[in-house]
């Protein structure tokens, strides 16, 4: 497999390390400093692309290795309510994507978890108070995170209670949030890969799920599977519900 790295940050680095310990062949990284070079990929043989970047360059990146015909994974969020868009154009060059708000095994097993305890805790209401809380390293740029986003969509699915979500940013108000708001409290702290937790919380008791990420071994290695994973698959769009049955 020939894979082109596009964003050489931490996870960017990370992924390098990883796919070189499994002899992957890694002909070119992109960064801001020649990015113009994305347009070139194809001449390289790319086989496939694995995207960390930003919101506001994602975008652009799935649409140019459409244009390439290069499958793409992509690992940055904040960009999701621009899919309709990434659609038309996954239609329009027969592209390949793999998104995802979290490539870890272990998070997406996380939520599966999250899947069946919201739906228990639906008829537990009245007894419990139901919030979301994340924290990450200082750089992260979006608040929300992504993956704490897909755990509100699962708990507001499932629990029908919520009507809407509301975040909370280094803040510690969980007795403002109204009744059918489901909240999410984010902090920002030095060298915290990720945390999630979702929290029942009682008079007597509480309840938490709560995945930790130790280092970002876990996020690359999700993205390795999903790159491969994609290079075998039909033209489309595909998520980590789609790798792990």
């Amino acid at each position: 497999m020939k894979l082109a790295i596009i964003g050489y940050g931490k996870m960017g680095k990370e992924i390098e390390r990883l796919a070189k310990s499994f002899q992957i062949e890694i002909p070119k990284i992109i960064d801001i400093q020649n990015h113009q070079d994305i347009h070139q990929l194809k001449k390289l043989n790319i086989d496939v692309a694995i995207e960390f970047t930003q919101p506001t360059s994602a975008i652009e990146n799935i649409k140019t290795c459409f244009e390439q015909n290069i499958p793409i994974v992509c690992g940055t969020t904040g960009w999701y309510q621009q899919l309709p868009t990434i659609e038309q154009w996954q239609k329009q060059y027969n592209g390949s994507l793999f998104y995802a708000s979290n490539f870890s095994i272990g998070v997406n097993l996380f939520m599966k978890m999250v899947e069946y305890t919201s739906v228990l805790m639906n008829h537990y209401l009245e007894q419990y108070q139901t919030y979301i809380e994340e924290t990450h390293h200082t750089q992260k740029k979006d608040s929300p995170s992504g993956t704490a986003i897909t755990l509100s969509n699962i708990v507001l699915k499932n629990m029908k209670h919520f009507q809407k979500v509301e975040n909370y940013l280094n803040q510690d108000i969980k007795n403002l949030s109204s009744p059918n708001t489901l909240p999410i409290y984010s902090y920002r702290k030095d060298a915290v890969v990720g945390e999630h937790k979702l929290i029942f919380e009682s008079e007597v008791d509480s309840i938490v799920l709560t995945h930790f990420a130790k280092n970002r071994t876990g996020f690359a290695l999700g993205a390795i599977k999903a790159a491969e994973f994609l290079i075998n698959q039909p033209a489309g769009i595909y998520t980590m519900n789609n790798l792990i049955q």
